[in-house]
């Protein structure tokens, strides 16, 4: 067993085998929108930051084939970083719909602003430098250091936390060891630090995966010490769950003669900050019974149940006709309209439990 690492000195010996893994990588590497492959790389091609920053906010909370699908509109309407920088945010949040966490898509619009009036206009090159841009933590900082200008910086997502503990047989969950982590991933850098962050990160997606440890095909099967002891998937060691708390609200839906909704603009702070939303009561810890906005036929249409990080939702979903515009501030969307609102995936399950279709550009 590695020793367990102490408070002063918070790092775990072993080491990654970093020249198997590579010869692994030049071989199968996945192919990804936002990648440059190890035989382009080998031929001087460089990874374009705002490509590889962009991915790496949108696959935070996402599947690689859901931030595909995104990153490619992105692209076609923000080819770059000046051109998302002069975008309105309206359109930046309804692009990102769908994607959750929208906090991002906020901050992602704010560093492309802060970007684009520094100096040249693009990227810092070093981790630390990247770190004091909106929305670019540790992680992200060290990714786009890493990948793009081969700063020799350990990049530990969750698939390299999971390789790390299983590699060494790690004795408590690999987030409460993390400078540990690091410090096993840093002591292994080669020169080649992108394709070594990329190949960990890739080894974790298709061969140390969580329900699956396809050890017979793992370069760095030979240290690994939870395939000498048999048992791979006993690694992570998973934290106790943490049990979530219920939160429960009431959703009002007006909806015109002709069709068309009234949306709301959620508040700049906050939960779904700046997004669309339908009225709505507040959410609290017990049920209560609706206070309606305004006297009219409403009818229960409902429940919503929508997960966040940290809570669980529920909202009584009403509808109601109207052609009178509520007292507050907001508009009407007409239907050919409500696929361009940047309404997130709570609304859009809120209007169709309403009987409202909210069609999503493909």
């Amino acid at each position: 067993m590695p020793h367990k690492p102490s408070p002063s000195k918070p790092r775990i010996s072993s080491a990654i085998d970093a020249g198997a893994l590579l010869a692994w990588y030049d071989v199968h590497a996945r192919v990804l929108p936002w990648r440059v492959g190890p035989a382009d790389r080998a031929r001087g091609v460089r990874p374009d930051p705002y490509r590889v920053w962009l991915s790496e906010i949108m696959l935070q909370q996402t599947t690689v084939a859901t931030a595909a699908r995104y990153f490619g509109s992105f692209l076609a309407r923000w080819p770059g970083l000046a051109d998302l920088a002069a975008a309105p945010r309206d359109a930046v949040l309804a692009e990102w719909a769908g994607l959750g966490y929208y906090a991002r898509a906020r901050n992602l619009h704010a560093c492309a602003r802060v970007l684009a009036h520094e100096p040249g206009g693009g990227f810092p090159q070093s981790a630390a430098e990247l770190l004091r841009l909106p929305g670019i933590g540790p992680y992200t900082a060290a990714a786009i250091a890493a990948i793009c200008f081969d700063e020799p910086v350990a990049v530990v997502d969750g698939n390299v936390e999971r390789i790390a503990a299983r590699l060494l047989a790690l004795d408590r969950p690999p987030r409460r060891v993390k400078a540990g982590v690091a410090g096993f991933i840093a002591d292994a850098m080669p020169p080649r630090a992108g394709d070594f962050a990329q190949a960990l990160m890739d080894l974790g997606a298709v061969v140390c995966t969580p329900k699956s440890a396809d050890c017979g095909n793992c370069p760095l099967a030979t240290g690994c010490a939870a395939r000498a002891n048999g048992r791979p998937l006993d690694w992570p060691v998973a934290a106790p769950p943490r049990p979530r708390p219920q939160r429960h609200g009431h959703a009002f839906i007006f909806v015109r003669s002709d069709g068309a909704v009234w949306l709301e603009r959620r508040p700049e702070t906050g939960m779904l900050a700046a997004m669309a939303a339908a009225p709505g009561s507040e959410w609290t810890a017990e049920e209560a019974v609706p206070a309606f906005p305004v006297a009219a036929g409403w009818r229960n249409r409902g429940k919503v149940s929508h997960g966040f990080t940290h809570f669980q939702l529920h909202l009584e979903v009403w509808r109601a006709t109207s052609d009178t515009s509520p007292d507050a501030e907001g508009w009407w969307s007409t239907p050919d309209r409500l696929a361009a609102e940047a309404l997130p995936t709570l609304y859009v399950k809120v209007l169709e439990i309403a009987g409202i279709t909210v069609r999503k550009a493909a």
